[in-house]
């Protein structure tokens, strides 16, 4: 039984060794990253703090007692929830083409949507577009009404952004909203030849409304906006960050949209991440298959998929 006593010798004394080693001052690692925080806040007013953690890395400290410490000292957001209606859902012959569809490459499913923002007791409105697979922003709008011009400057930016790139195979998709309806925006896509999606419930536009939150709740509602000249400086400015600096958790290596969107074009098929669109459980095979690759025997259904390898 000797080894017993040896034993817990040996620990009792790494116990008291570990007691009373000296503590270390992290005093200049919590400034740097307090600094860096403000600076990404800066920029991102709206950056959660766990974005915040994975965006500075700092090798001191590992996630929890960073978020942690970042909350301790004021870091933490708090959001505001409301709702307005931005559009009057309309009798549509286009259906929901995107349901668990799988994703491979951008270009292939767009997702639009407007908001509203209240600016000085008015309310204004935002149109964007997004590229699932990449969720960079392609084309955005604001304006001081709901009608389909606005939708259509969205669009214009958004196809002269991939002027260059055949658009055959792409999916647009939003609400039934009426702006979405209107013949000017219809004809633009049929005259590129793009596919024509559309859906009932606000989870079949999943991307498009994260977007909407992402752009009011991060940026938008916390800089100091004081007008309609304002606003659309600001936006443009949103938008910027987002594509260019905002990193995003389901891109691989928690790139920026923009990162993604350059480093995607040197991935073969295989080596591409997938994404599958939301489904209800009753994927539209018919109309997946007719316009790309879909397994619905091998394939996960799973709603809002990230990035899955």
């Amino acid at each position: 039984m000797n080894w017993l006593f040896e034993l817990a010798a040996v620990s009792k004394q790494a116990f008291y060794k570990k007691l009373n080693r000296p503590r270390i001052d992290y005093s200049l690692q919590i400034a740097a990253l307090i600094e860096g925080a403000d600076a990404i806040r800066r920029e991102h007013p709206g950056c959660g703090v766990e974005k915040i953690y994975d965006t500075l890395q700092p090798g001191w400290i590992g996630k929890n007692k960073g978020v942690a410490l970042l909350y301790s000292y004021g870091y933490k957001l708090h959001q505001k929830v409301n709702y307005r209606r931005t559009t009057i859902p309309v009798s549509s012959p286009y259906e929901n083409l995107i349901e668990g569809m799988l994703v491979r490459d951008k270009n292939q499913v767009w997702q639009s949507d407007i908001t509203y923002i209240k600016i000085a007791e008015r309310f204004y409105y935002l149109v964007f577009i997004i590229d699932v697979y990449t969720k960079e922003v392609l084309g955005y709008s604001v304006s001081n009404n709901l009608r389909a011009e606005a939708n259509l400057v969205a669009l214009s930016m958004a196809l002269h952004s991939q002027k260059d790139t055949s658009l055959t195979a792409l999916v647009h998709h939003s609400d039934r909203g009426s702006q979405y309806i209107d013949h000017r925006y219809i004809k633009e896509l049929q005259r590129r030849h793009i596919f024509i999606s559309m859906g009932n419930k606000a989870q079949e536009n999943a991307y498009a409304e994260r977007l909407n939150g992402i752009i009011k709740n991060e940026y938008l509602k916390r800089w100091n906006i004081e007008d309609f000249t304002g606003l659309k400086r600001k936006t443009a400015k949103a938008v910027k960050h987002y594509n260019t600096r905002r990193i995003h958790k389901h891109l691989p290596k928690k790139q920026t949209p923009q990162q993604f969107s350059r480093a995607c074009v040197n991935l073969d098929t295989q080596n591409r991440p997938k994404v599958i669109i939301y489904t209800d459980g009753k994927p539209k095979l018919k109309s997946a298959l007719s316009l790309l690759e879909f397994y619905p025997e091998t394939e996960p259904q799973a709603p809002i998929c990230p990035m899955v390898y």
